[in-house]
């Protein structure tokens, strides 16, 4: 949010009156926002869906089958649904978008939805890269992470970001849900590979922080994916369960430099992985759905302090063990802030108003999260 200064030839020494102060400071303005949200608008920021979440009489449960809905304008149940529903964010996908004419239509659309949601896109290059594997768009093309990765220079790490930072923040997106923190250290993982810049940590961290600059000099957020590491697995967390045995020393030497880099350098949001670490936490679920991973790792041992955005939860990792209901409202007491993707979300989010209603999730528990949502988003005006 940009602050307000007291201006002309003759003022220039004189300060802004404590009225001009308390506007310019961006903690207080957020916490007069706050004070006027009901709860339904708190929680709709904490959510981040796909578009076809919006419309009720959609019903799908695999990609193909989304592909075959092929949504790419918001329809009427939608703007229906949402009146009620207010969303934080809104995820495209590569069936969402057909060419730059139809892209600019729907964002301009997605815009207008109750809760301002921002646009949201996995845009990492290689081969998960909605836009640039669309042919109807002339963008650049990236062989993948790892080959910039192997030239062993930042640089081009930070180019391939500012490349795909410009486009997107051209078509109108705010987050990119890119780059991959994981450091791909199993030759048998089938989800990471060369997504991951390196199986060396020393060589993904500087290859990360640099496509996190590239990305935020061409007006874009990115996001650090998938903590606290999904390196170092055989599944597929889209499918079901998936787990790393390693030990919290163990990844404090290997997946932990990758963090450890984005989190001083800044990034502003940070993705889980719902993978096990049962040598870390001492149970079989998901790190999306602990605290200890979240909150005694992430936030205070690592200390990091801005947003935590859980991967889909639509995927099966989540849905094979857990309700609508149970994921969402385990996920934010898990230590969570947005919750992306859920099956059915206005069955999570009904959840989530109950449990505050009733005490399971404390109201307070929610301001912490939109605290720190609404501050990015004035960080974006």
């Amino acid at each position: 949010m940009a602050a307000l200064f007291c201006v002309g030839s003759l003022m220039i020494f004189t300060s802004c009156s404590d009225d001009d102060d308390n506007y310019s400071d961006p903690n207080k303005q957020i916490e007069e926002q706050l004070k006027k949200m009901t709860l339904r608008e708190k929680v709709g920021q904490m959510f981040y869906i796909r578009p076809e979440a919006l419309d009720p009489s959609l019903h799908w449960s695999t990609n193909d089958d989304l592909v075959e809905i092929s949504l790419q304008e918001v329809n009427d149940k939608m703007a229906t649904t949402n009146k009620k529903y207010p969303v934080g964010g809104i995820i495209l996908y590569a069936h969402n978008i057909k060419d730059e004419a139809q892209l600019s239509t729907f964002i301009s659309q997605i815009r207008n939805l109750n809760g301002h949601p921002l646009l949201c896109i996995d845009e990492e290059g290689g081969r998960v890269a909605r836009i640039a594997n669309n042919s109807n768009f002339s963008v650049k093309k990236y062989e993948s992470m790892g080959a910039i990765g192997a030239t062993g220079d930042p640089a081009n790490a930070y180019e391939c970001g500012n490349t795909i930072g410009t486009y997107l923040h051209h078509y109108g997106f705010d987050i990119d849900f890119a780059p991959v923190a994981d450091v791909n250290t199993n030759p048998e993982n089938i989800v990471i590979g060369a997504r991951a810049f390196s199986d060396n940590p020393q060589t993904a961290a500087p290859m990360v922080t640099n496509y996190l600059q590239g990305l935020k000099d061409a007006g874009v957020t990115g996001c650090i994916k998938h903590f606290p590491g999904h390196g170092d697995t055989k599944n597929d967390t889209h499918f079901g369960y998936a787990q790393s045995m390693k030990t919290w020393t163990e990844m404090q030497s290997c997946e932990m430099i990758t963090f450890k880099a984005g989190i001083q350098w800044g990034c502003q949001l940070i993705m889980t992985a719902h993978i096990a670490v049962p040598n870390v936490t001492g149970l079989n679920i998901p790190s999306t759905m602990s605290s200890m991973i979240l909150q005694d790792k992430l936030r205070k041992e690592l200390g990091y302090q801005n947003i935590i955005i859980t991967d889909a939860m639509e995927m099966g990792a989540i849905t094979q063990q857990y309700s609508n209901s149970e994921a969402a409202i385990g996920s934010i007491l898990a230590g969570v802030d947005i919750v992306l993707g859920p099956q059915n979300f206005t069955e999570a989010f009904d959840a989530v108003i109950a449990a505050v209603d009733k005490g399971i999730i404390t109201e307070e528990r929610i301001n912490q999260s939109v605290r720190r949502i609404l501050k990015l988003k004035a960080a974006m005006k």
